[in-house]
């Protein structure tokens, strides 16, 4: 067993101990298993929501990604401070208000049971099967990469499979299976034993473990292209078809394809309010928070934090177009610069970071999915009278399918990947995704500035999104761009509701009375988050 592998079993170890510490003295009510008590302090809020937030797809999806179209994919992760701004200012402050243990519950007080309940079966599918399921195929396949020659035991097991059942297995697929499940099962133990607790403690050393590994890979890429001044040199990209004379430009022509200029200000602006304000997962931590102040500066700490994994993930595949040769799979990119970069020892120290990175975002995951389920499912459905004790042990009894319908979307996946499919699978699982995501971000948009809008509507312009967006895709724009198609589909949802809100007796919101800061000096953080975000799109545009 060879140093790397070695390390990396001793850090699985370590993670699993800290996930159970203290479980057994921890508190028997819901409000400590789920929410850790409200008790989260900004430094926690900040690195568990970025850990929850990066995972293995981040570095292999979006890595793959930037190998091709350059510096343009880091839009993903720096116009995110767009969504958190919003999040901290407007959203996070009434969650808080209204104590809610989940994002639906506050959609019920504003719509109605309808809309909480569509919005929670909404998100059960896509963090419960699409999210946790992308985070457990990108996990596999960056284990699967690295460790190639060590898995040579799974290859054993997979002959003794196919002997017991007369049948043939592909090779590659079948330790991407093995992988997966051994994943989904390993980070479900601790967050079954410790809730969300467990989840922030892990997340705190998975973070640190994380920025430390993919610094140094950041550091010997633009080592190995000779410079950080080689990034911009056009001769070291003679195959680029991005229409830019290089791969550092934060924005593409208007025409491209994939990350046309306009769509990063339109649909990818407007989809970031959905993640960071309407996204159980995500905001686990804030709404755990123990004051205003701690949620506000730790969101804002997250968005600082975003711009530095911008350049830790899209930065060295960028690097790497420039010394290597050509890659028939762009995916392989973080995987090649780990292997060809790295010495053994310090090699182990960047796999655990991945490792970090996959096991943050699916311990999160299964928490909140769990949360969802029980608050907005079991205790409104099933058990209204429930006590603490009902709903911890339901949480608990969930976790196993949550797991189980994770790890089969991550088979799916799989199987898409090893026949025939050749471009980065991020780009699959945004446009799945985003047929959902329009109509949570109509919601919680409307749900914040258009108090007087009539629930029959809201609901039928949260479902109609969907079937609008689909309808845009296949029928009336097949052609647009899916970021811009998604912003029209957001963009006209929101206009009506806003309209007939206005139009509506009642008393109109103001946005003055929305925009809530907790002190000055949150105010000014806010503030410098904001220009830096101004700064950074004119520098590298």
């Amino acid at each position: 067993m060879n140093i790397d592998l070695t390390m990396v079993i001793v850090y699985f170890v370590i993670i699993f101990l800290v996930g159970i510490y203290k479980s057994g003295k921890q508190k028997k009510d819901a409000e400590s298993y789920f929410l850790s008590g409200r008790s989260l302090r900004w430094p926690a809020i900040a690195m568990s929501t970025i850990a929850t937030n990066i995972q293995a797809g981040h570095f292999i999806g979006m890595g793959g990604a930037a190998y091709v179209y350059g510096l343009a994919w880091a839009n993903f992760e720096i116009d995110a401070v767009f969504g958190i701004l919003l999040a901290t200012f407007f959203f996070v402050p009434l969650y808080l208000k209204m104590k809610v243990f989940t994002i639906t519950q506050f959609f019920e007080i504003k719509f109605g049971s309808f809309v909480a309940l569509s919005y929670s079966i909404f998100s059960l599918i896509l963090f419960g099967i699409i999210y946790m399921g992308g985070a457990l195929y990108w996990g596999s396949y960056a284990i699967n990469g690295i460790f190639a020659d060590e898995l040579t035991l799974l290859d054993t097991f997979r002959k003794l499979v196919e002997n017991l059942f007369e049948i043939s297995l592909n090779p590659v697929t079948f330790r991407l299976y093995i992988i997966v499940v051994f994943m989904g099962v390993f980070s479900s133990l601790y967050v079954y034993f410790g809730g969300l607790a467990a989840v922030v403690r892990t997340d705190i050393i998975q973070l640190i473990t994380l920025l430390g590994g993919a610094s140094i890979v950041l550091v010997l890429a633009v080592k190995a292209i000779g410079g950080f001044s080689e990034l911009y040199n056009p001769a070291n990209y003679p195959d680029i078809t991005t229409g830019r004379d290089h791969l550092m430009h934060l924005f593409l022509p208007s025409d491209h394809s994939k990350v046309p200029w306009p769509a990063v200000f339109f649909g990818m602006a407007l989809l970031h309010i959905q993640y960071w304000g309407a996204n159980q997962v995500i905001l686990q931590r804030a709404l755990a928070a123990r004051s205003l102040k701690d949620a506000q500066i730790g969101l804002i700490v997250g968005g600082f934090l975003k711009y530095v994994f911008a350049a830790l993930i899209i930065i060295p595949p960028i690097a790497l177009v420039g010394f290597y040769k050509p890659l028939e799979d762009p995916d392989q990119a973080y995987i090649v610069l780990v292997n060809t970069l790295l010495s053994p020892g310090v090699r182990g120290f960047v796999i655990m970071g991945l490792f970090a990175s996959l096991m943050s975002t699916v311990d999160s995951i299964i928490n909140s999915v769990s949360t969802l389920f029980t608050f907005d499912i079991y205790k409104k459905l099933i058990n209204k009278d429930a006590s603490d004790e009902n709903l911890m042990k339901m949480g608990k009894k969930s976790i196993p399918f949550i797991t189980l319908s994770g790890i089969m979307f991550a088979f799916a996946l799989i199987y898409i990947k090893y026949h025939g499919f050749n471009l980065p699978l991020s780009l699959i699982t945004n446009e799945i995704s985003y047929h959902i995501k329009a109509g949570y971000t109509i919601l919680v948009l409307a749900a914040v500035f258009c108090t007087n809008a009539p629930r029959k509507l809201v609901v039928f312009v949260f479902i109609g999104s969907a079937v609008v967006s689909l309808a845009f895709k296949y029928f009336v724009f097949p052609d647009m761009n899916w970021l811009n198609r998604t912003g029209w589909v957001i963009v006209i949802g929101y206009a009506i509701l806003a309209i007939v809100s206005y139009l509506s007796p009642g008393k109109k919101v103001k946005w003055k009375d929305l925009f809530i800061v907790d002190s000055r000096q949150v105010g000014y953080f806010g503030i410098v988050l904001a220009v830096s975000l101004v700064v950074l799109n004119v520098l590298f545009r």
